[in-house]
């Protein structure tokens, strides 16, 4: 049974949890409230403290970084938290598994692989652009073992909050018969990541020798825009809601009194652009493959019933 700590429990922390204790292995989740989750060990710990981390991290085979600070915390947090859990997986001798995502690479010129050059478009992009670097700049110096998984905008259950743009939000006016506004045009071509496809290419990457030393696409479900999502949605449920885009400029006239939407009007060049993930190489190299997309939609809609 091998030990495993991982930081967050958020979407991606708590499925990730799940599939590690179906496998056999032991688990501990750090948060700062000490956030319980079934069949785990929790401690509450702030993940920019290195001590605490190291302490929490003791024993555990890897350090699966799967927190994520609200965006206008971005600069403050992160780097800090770059910063603690090197040192943990440097001291502890734990492989370092890091959640990341595509905004790094900016607006895209065409689909974007693993070693795809950043070119990033906003301050978010910069701060995962020098959180990417700095790790696997430790990896190569011999101080840690670590890999990057990298995802586009996530959809499964529990998605939502405002946080998802193919979450709560999208599905439930829809399925109302209302409608759905979302970020950009709803018309683009975009990669959608199925949350427990997210959690199996971490496990895969962790559990993989070869994996360490570089970056992975996870296996996307999608790549329709969601015009044709809101199509598929209502020749399965015969619901009649729309989907409307929210103009970039009245994003950004919302923006200036909320500091959250000001960092998603930031981000919203994802949904201006095509917006396609190519994870080939993860499929090929690490055996993986997306769950196809009406079994993860009727996962998702499930969900949602309860």
């Amino acid at each position: 049974m091998a030990k495993q700590f991982i930081l967050g429990a958020g979407l991606i922390g708590a499925e990730l949890t799940r599939q590690l204790l179906a496998s056999g292995d032991e688990v501990t989740v750090g948060t700062r409230r000490g956030t319980v989750l079934p069949g785990a060990a929790a401690t509450a710990l702030d993940a920019s403290d290195a001590d605490a981390v190291r302490t929490a991290a003791i024993g555990a085979e890897t350090i699966f970084v799967c927190t994520n600070p609200p965006y206008p915390n971005w600069a403050e947090e992160w780097p800090p938290i770059g910063e603690s859990v090197m040192v943990a997986a440097r001291e502890t001798g734990a492989r370092l598994v890091l959640m990341g995502n595509l905004y790094a690479h900016g607006i895209p010129d065409g689909p974007m692989t693993a070693s795809t050059p950043f070119r990033p478009a906003d301050r978010k992009g910069q701060i995962r652009a020098e959180l990417s670097d700095a790790i696997f700049a430790a990896h190569r110096r011999g101080e840690v073992q670590a890999t990057e998984i990298r995802a586009s905008d996530y959809f499964g259950p529990g998605a939502g909050g405002g946080t998802a743009h193919l979450g709560t939000e999208f599905f439930a006016p829809l399925l109302a018969g209302k409608t759905a506004w979302v970020v950009g045009n709803p018309r683009l071509r975009h990669s959608w990541a199925f949350l427990p496809d997210i959690a199996a290419t971490l496990v895969a990457a962790a559990r993989t020798e070869s994996a360490f030393g570089r970056a992975w696409i996870t296996p996307h479900s999608t790549d329709l825009d969601r015009k044709s999502i809101a199509g598929l949605l209502a020749r399965r449920t015969g619901t009649t809601g729309r989907v409307v885009g929210i103009p970039s400029w009245a994003l950004r006239g919302i923006g200036a009194f909320s500091a959250q939407l000001r960092e998603v009007a930031a981000s919203s060049y994802q949904f201006t652009h095509e917006f396609i993930a190519d994870s080939s190489e993860t499929e090929e190299l690490l055996g993986l493959r997306a769950t196809p997309l009406d079994a993860a939609l009727e996962v998702t809609l499930a969900s949602l019933k309860q």
